[in-house]
């Protein structure tokens, strides 16, 4: 079942724009689409603790040759919340393959930033005959590339966090002087259970526990590009080089930004995704 917040959504328009709720077995799915609907497909998965939102800077930078599919993922945004559903990255990354079917996408290149890399990955792995190619933003190879976190964690027995603990959280996604996160982005947090943060923040670790991402991406042969923000505060950026395990794999950093260089400067990892993008996208018309 689908419910359009946008009748552009569902129209037959030659523009894909608007929103929707998914429903699924297991939770409703927030699902936005901008951008030409016979257009090559991009598929951007957010991180932990956020939300589609925070690909809003990079979104007007892709329309032009894409059609860009976001999802919140279970238990974030506009998604639904529910304690009993699984927030596992392969069950993540099924609610976002049955989704793209939904849509009736065929194929699509799947952009992840942060953990939204683990569940890109995970969704190349269950479904090869979609994903076409993937781009990691951010996304820690594996759990030794973790940065323990300098301030103090955000106290989940008392829930909502204060702005203070809030923002402190909040502040090692960005390294850019002066740079404030968006407030649309820290209510995100503050609409999340402390059940459901800790869950799908331990769902991450529990999937690269099993097996780092560069072993599965090589074994998967799909063309890989990974963009890392010199300056990230919560993985080394040094740990982008582990990518060279898979075969072809272009690997960037970029000097002056952090962990959300898609926030800190989306001209920058726009013109770096669609570089990638463009030689292995083809329009359909």
């Amino acid at each position: 079942m689908t419910h359009s917040d946008d009748d552009s959504f569902v129209s037959d328009d030659a523009e894909a724009t608007g929103s929707t709720t998914l429903s699924m077995e297991d939770g409703d799915i927030h699902v936005r689409q901008d951008g030409p609907r016979g257009a090559p497909v991009l598929l951007l998965i957010h991180g932990s603790a956020s939300s589609t939102r925070s690909w809003d800077p990079m979104v007007p930078l892709l329309t032009a040759s894409h059609r860009v599919v976001r999802i919140d993922l279970l238990g974030h945004g506009r998604s639904a919340r529910p304690a009993e559903s699984s927030y596992a990255i392969p069950d993540q990354a099924r609610r976002a393959g049955t989704a793209l079917d939904r849509l009736g996408v065929e194929h699509t290149v799947v952009v992840g930033h942060s953990s939204g890399g683990a569940v890109a990955t995970a969704l190349a792995e269950q479904r090869p005959d979609l994903v076409t190619a993937l781009a990691l933003i951010n996304t820690g190879p594996g759990l030794d590339a973790f940065i323990a976190p300098e301030t103090a964690a955000m106290d989940f027995s008392q829930w909502p966090p204060t702005d203070e603990q809030l923002r402190a959280f909040a502040g090692t996604s960005v390294s850019r002087a002066g740079y404030q996160i968006p407030e649309e982005l820290l209510d995100d947090v503050r609409g999340m259970t402390s059940d459901t943060l800790t869950t799908t923040m331990e769902a991450t670790r529990s999937y690269l526990r099993q097996r780092p991402l560069p072993d599965r991406l090589a074994a998967l042969g799909k063309p890989l590009l990974v963009l890392f923000g010199e300056d990230d505060r919560r993985w080394r950026s040094s740990s982008a080089a582990d990518y060279r395990a898979v075969a072809g794999a272009e690997v960037e950093l970029l000097p002056g930004l952090g962990h959300s260089p898609l926030l800190e400067d989306p001209r920058r990892t726009a013109t770096a995704l669609l570089a990638f993008t463009a030689p292995r996208t083809a329009r359909v018309d």
